[in-house]
């Protein structure tokens, strides 16, 4: 009987116990900011924005969206912007998400190294829409820490963009948007003989010359290479207009002539200062050339009446300039090509290799022609037999 109040006593309160949690109980504590989880900017946010602005120890890049929704790279020149680039550097921050708060400390904010690490949206006013300033990278694990504008909170975000603040990177080096297979004629110049021109009626077609050697036709796999190096042109860096290497590389251009199938016509000027031989002076101590004397000096007697000795000439001594950086002037035949406003911002380089690997002879674009095929020997009559 005991045992019986005994584990009616338990039960009950065991019920008075339960009931008592779930009358006392309190709600797990909400988010401590409804961002967590969440992308560090909208999409939409990035479609509203006129400008984009990063800035890291002391550099600054800015980029303007056009009206036709292209960017140019403001702190370089106006040139375009680098499409893919940019396009992974808003991916990278789309993606990136909020992954915890960390803190809203003065004091540990101060810790977390935000400086003048920063991206900036901005209107087409220059009013900020957006601000993310970055900070260190944790100590452990992966990720950087995060602050909008002078909020006094830092986040932990999984964002891995690296911020280029190097302006010319953000430029976009493609010059050329043309397509090899819609280049109808080009004409190359040569040193000797004067260009050459090569055409084709359509883009399946076997090329030809105004200029074809007797039992030699185009080779086409060279020409082919050619035009890809011409119609896939990036400059490698820039300079003023006036810089001495870019005036002279002008006294000294190739100027090769593209025509599309619907006949527009580009220019392209490849040149660059020539390589220059220079005497080197005389090293100090050593007689200059002219000291050697001259002919009547070489007649005279020595003092025992025999003639005296020709001085022994002085082997002169050349250095080699190298040659300057290859630039392009390209000029586009339709006047508001955007080409044409693009090269009277700056003088182009590009590289080396793409210039010296063109065909420097006309001999290098042909080859032998194959034997022409042999006439068919006419039938011979049928020979009608006699019974």
């Amino acid at each position: 009987m005991k045992l019986k109040n005994i584990l009616i006593a338990v039960a009950v309160l065991a019920a008075l116990s339960l009931a008592a949690f779930f009358a006392t109980r309190t709600e797990p504590p909400p988010p401590a900011d409804a961002r967590i989880g969440q992308s560090i900017i909208d999409r939409a946010l990035i479609e509203k924005a006129a400008k984009l602005r990063f800035s890291d120890q002391g550099k600054t890049v800015t980029l303007v969206r056009q009206p036709d929704a292209t960017w140019k790279v403001a702190t370089y020149y106006d040139l375009p912007a680098d499409f893919s680039k940019l396009s992974s550097f808003i991916g990278n921050l789309t993606d990136a998400k909020l992954e915890r708060l960390v803190t809203s400390s003065p004091d540990r904010i101060s810790r977390l190294e935000f400086k003048d690490t920063k991206i900036d949206l901005l209107d087409a006013a220059d009013k900020e829409l957006w601000t993310l300033t970055l900070g260190k990278n944790p100590d452990s694990g992966s990720g950087r820490f995060v602050r909008y504008g002078t909020e006094q909170k830092a986040f932990l975000a999984n964002l891995s963009a690296y911020l280029d603040t190097e302006s010319k990177n953000w430029a976009s080096a493609e010059l050329l948007t043309l397509k090899a297979d819609d280049i109808a004629k080009i004409e190359i110049p040569f040193a000797e003989g004067g260009p050459i021109a090569f055409s084709r009626a359509k883009k399946e077609d076997p090329w030809t010359a105004d200029k074809t050697p007797a039992g030699q036709k185009v080779k086409a796999d060279k020409l082919s290479t050619t035009l890809s190096s011409l119609t896939s042109l990036r400059f490698s860096d820039t300079n003023e207009l006036s810089d001495p290497n870019a005036v002279t590389a002008k006294a000294h251009e190739r100027v090769y002539q593209l025509e599309t199938f619907d006949k527009k016509v580009i220019k392209i000027a490849l040149g660059r200062k020539p390589e220059e031989k220079k005497l080197k002076p005389a090293a100090e101590g050593q007689a200059p050339l002219a000291a050697i004397g001259t002919s009547a000096d070489l007649l005279k007697k020595s003092a025992d009446g025999k003639p005296a000795e020709p001085a022994k000439p002085i082997t002169p001594e050349f250095e080699t300039i190298p040659a300057g950086p290859v630039f392009v002037n390209i000029s586009h035949g339709e006047a508001a090509a955007p080409i044409n406003t693009i090269m009277q911002k700056r003088a182009f380089q590009i590289a080396d290799y793409t210039f010296t690997g063109l065909p420097q002879k006309s001999d290098e674009l042909f080859e032998a022609a194959p034997p022409p095929a042999p006439a068919p020997s006419p039938a011979k009559p049928e020979e009608k037999k006699v019974p």
